[in-house]
């Protein structure tokens, strides 16, 4: 018979390719659970199994908090490399690479929304734009919320997730340390609330400077929290870290928190707090001069 006349055999898939569309399913990093997306969604990204709080973007984190649509702020701010960084064209590169990826100008957004009904201004920071890092737009948008609720006389809401100061941005992204701590110090004069959200990670001049300011902190469940990271303390002491150190719960038994809250009941908590504090309820006006 030739070899014309011989049937073909279909040509059968490679036998390691998976017939399963990829990104429908997660894996748990601590506990191996594999998730359904939108059972993961649907519990605001908390493993049904050992509750790991995956990391959020900032703007799904908005949507956790506020009740339905915000308005956002100062959208448009964009880095300019104020110091003409040493190797400017790979912070630009970055710069550019993080804008299309996270569809954001920089590392934060500001909106005023209600939460539990009541009007709030809350700055969520972007982990996936140069790790959360806070540079001079940073500290903009974050110091123009504050004397936004100054004048509105609202409550503020910072959720931290970052890997400290922009070093790209030198001395001047360090100084945004200083500015957004003196524009939170004018809403304390103006008798007003300011929640601090820590969530993983929160590391260097954010933790040294607004992350721990409020006037109540909360934090998610096993959150990384520190200044400088667990690694460099042990090779700076030469001793070994107690279990858990840097951890929420650990910081909340020593003091350095309020609350460690699960993301699931944190609006509860957030509108709780907010109320305790006196938001929603008429204030006097604070003279210009006090502020």
């Amino acid at each position: 018979m030739s070899w014309f006349q011989k049937v073909r055999k279909p040509i059968e898939p490679p036998p390691d390719k998976s017939r399963v569309p990829e990104g429908l399913w997660v894996k748990c990093p601590p506990c191996g659970q594999v998730i359904y997306n939108k059972d993961l969604a649907a519990s605001l990204s908390v493993c049904p199994k050992c509750a790991h709080h995956f990391r959020l973007t900032a703007a799904e984190r908005l949507r956790t908090l506020f009740d339905g649509e915000w308005q956002e702020h100062d959208s448009g701010l964009t880095s300019t490399d104020p110091l003409s960084f040493t190797d400017t064209k790979a912070y630009r590169h970055r710069l550019q690479t993080s804008m299309a990826g996270t569809g954001l100008k920089d590392a934060i957004i500001t909106a005023t929304g209600t939460i539990g009904g009541l009007t709030c201004v809350v700055s969520a920071m972007e982990y996936g734009f140069i790790g959360g890092s806070m540079g001079v737009v940073v500290g903009e948008k974050i110091t123009r919320g504050i004397e936004r609720a100054i004048a509105g006389r609202l409550p503020v809401i910072i959720v931290s997730c970052s890997g400290g100061a922009r070093m790209m941005e030198g001395a001047l992204s360090l100084m945004q340390m200083a500015k957004i701590s003196a524009a939170l110090a004018r809403l304390d004069r103006a008798r007003l609330p300011y929640v601090s959200i820590l969530t993983d990670p929160t590391t260097g001049g954010v933790t040294a400077s607004f992350a721990m300011l409020g006037d109540v902190n909360i934090a998610e469940p096993k959150a990384l929290i520190g200044f400088a990271g667990p690694r460099v303390i042990e090779q700076t002491i030469r001793q070994k870290l107690p279990d858990g150190f840097q951890r929420s719960e650990f910081l909340v038994e020593h003091g350095m928190l309020d609350l460690v809250v699960d993301r699931r009941e944190l609006k509860g908590a957030v509108t709780r707090v907010l109320r305790f504090g006196g938001a929603g309820l008429p204030r006097p006006e604070v003279p210009a001069a006090l502020l």
